[in-house]
């Protein structure tokens, strides 16, 4: 990457500032803490700037988020969601749900907007009612991504939002060397929703790139 964009996206990552966004201070910076000791790399400050801009822009009422981490996603789009919103968060791993849960009470986030849900997100999101939700989120890099792709179109409104977070993999999907199999998925989950009919994507380089998606009408 040419200095010049590399200057340009890290002028993008910093432009809108995390302690800005709660009412306590650092909240995020706690939370990013409590995700490096559970050994989770949580979205940076330019891709969650977007997902939180995506919520808005929808006035997300219901949401769901398949890799709740450590919180630090979780944080930014209920911050850009409506106020009386509520997100469905899945993880398997229930430590990384009490850590989330220990940074939405800090946020001040009431309970009841934070639905933390225990389980393989396949199983979870397959009981949830098609054509519910405002947003849908998960990583490129999930496991059963395509499938969480199609779970995805079921579960979102028409004019729904969805935010596939990681989508440039560590800069390895546009280098044309990098052959091995997670790269190669990611670019098929890419594939799958560039090609879809009834989604209008656009893919951006904001922290780890944010491929998102409008179901049409």
């Amino acid at each position: 990457m040419a200095s010049g964009k590399i200057a340009s996206w890290a002028h993008g990552e910093e432009f809108v500032g995390e302690d800005s966004l709660f009412e306590a201070d650092g909240v995020l910076e706690r939370a990013r803490e409590r995700g490096s000791e559970l050994g989770i790399a949580p979205v940076l400050p330019g891709a969650g700037a977007m997902i939180r801009v995506l919520a808005a822009a929808v006035d997300a009422r219901s949401a769901v988020e398949i890799g709740t981490g450590a919180g630090v996603a979780s944080l930014y789009l209920l911050s850009g969601m409506n106020p009386a919103g509520v997100l469905t968060t899945i993880d398997p791993e229930t430590e990384n749900q009490r850590a989330a849960r220990a940074a939405f009470t800090e946020a001040g986030i009431r309970p009841a907007r934070a639905r933390t849900i225990a389980g393989s997100p396949r199983e979870v999101i397959g009981r949830l009612t098609d054509h519910a939700y405002d947003l849908v989120s998960f990583s490129a890099d999930a496991p059963h991504a395509q499938a969480l792709l199609e779970h995805a179109r079921r579960l979102l409104r028409p004019g729904g939002v969805l935010v596939i977070l990681n989508a440039l993999y560590h800069d390895r999907v546009a280098d044309p060397a990098a052959r091995d199999a997670p790269t190669q998925e990611v670019r098929a989950l890419l594939r799958a929703v560039a090609e879809a009919e009834d989604l209008v994507p656009a893919l951006v380089p904001s922290g780890d790139g944010v491929l998102a998606a409008v179901l049409r009408p």
